[in-house]
């Protein structure tokens, strides 16, 4: 195996990257792949849901997204930041891990802003800035965004984003809403065509892993990614966690690409 490296996965919201990184986490020597540069300063917290609706006035919509939350501000300076996601992100042999989402780069810029943009401006320069400049990058995605958003939607209203529970719940009281359903494929279309153009513009080799590879068989596209960060592939473990799609969700796929077709909305 080569010497431990640093890497970041690249990814939009419900496009399996919580499978990908709790995996490469459970073989101990893939570092701790969290998602660090999701808390907003003004709150400590990830973009709750209303916040992913900002602009919307279809109050249709927003009846079904709980309020906002005050959260506390995050007083830490950007240097104890980076300092404690590099502490955290980091397994003992040295490898460091985490998962930025496009919608989270303008913290990141802020960020390197704030610790003097010593590499230059720019995402790569900021990631230089925090993470160093022996990056591997891994982006995540999923070919199917209306089952993307879909899974989205109803996360953002149920605020779960994970299936820990036991036994799984039945009915999780989100309700069908195409409007919301379309507001979310538009951002997250947005976000993967953003990774690709950023890619792309520098020239950045990149490990590709899709959502149907990862659905299909996790454990051997684990493998893979580890023997791209130089690890072991026989320590891909089995899918530490549940997928949480089912039959509402597919429903849900199916019913809303019929109301597109008639009403013009995104596919």
């Amino acid at each position: 195996m080569s010497e431990p490296s640093s890497y970041l996965v690249c990814a939009s919201q419900r496009s399996g990257s919580t499978l990908l990184v709790e995996s490469l986490r459970a073989t101990t020597v893939a570092g701790n792949p969290e998602e660090y540069f999701q808390y907003l300063p003004s709150t400590s917290r990830s973009p709750q849901p209303r916040q992913w609706f900002e602009g919307v006035t279809d109050e249709s919509v927003l009846s079904l997204l709980a309020p906002l939350e005050p959260g506390v501000v995050d007083t830490r300076t950007s240097e104890q930041w980076r300092d404690q996601l590099l502490s955290l992100g980091r397994t003992p042999n040295g490898v460091w891990g985490g998962k930025l989402m496009w919608n989270q780069v303008p913290l990141v810029l802020d960020r390197a802003a704030q610790l003097g943009n010593r590499s230059g401006t720019g995402l790569r320069a900021a990631l230089d800035d925090i993470l160093g400049s022996d990056l591997t990058f891994i982006h995540v995605f999923r070919g199917d965004v209306v089952a993307q958003a879909v899974s989205m939607w109803r996360a953002v209203q149920t605020q779960v984003w994970r299936d820990d529970a036991t036994p799984p719940a039945l009915d999780d009281g989100a309700e069908y809403h195409a409007e919301g359903i379309a507001h979310l494929l538009r951002i997250l279309r947005h976000q993967d065509e953003q990774w690709r153009t950023w890619f792309d513009d520098e020239g950045l080799d990149h490990v590709d892993v899709s959502f149907e590879d990862l659905v299909k068989d996790p454990q051997a596209t684990v493998a893979k990614v580890l023997v791209d960060l130089g690890q072991n592939p026989e320590l891909a473990p089995p899918p530490p966690i549940k997928r949480q799609s089912d039959g509402r969700s597919r429903e849900w796929v199916e019913r809303y690409r019929a109301e597109a077709a008639e009403k013009g909305l995104p596919l």
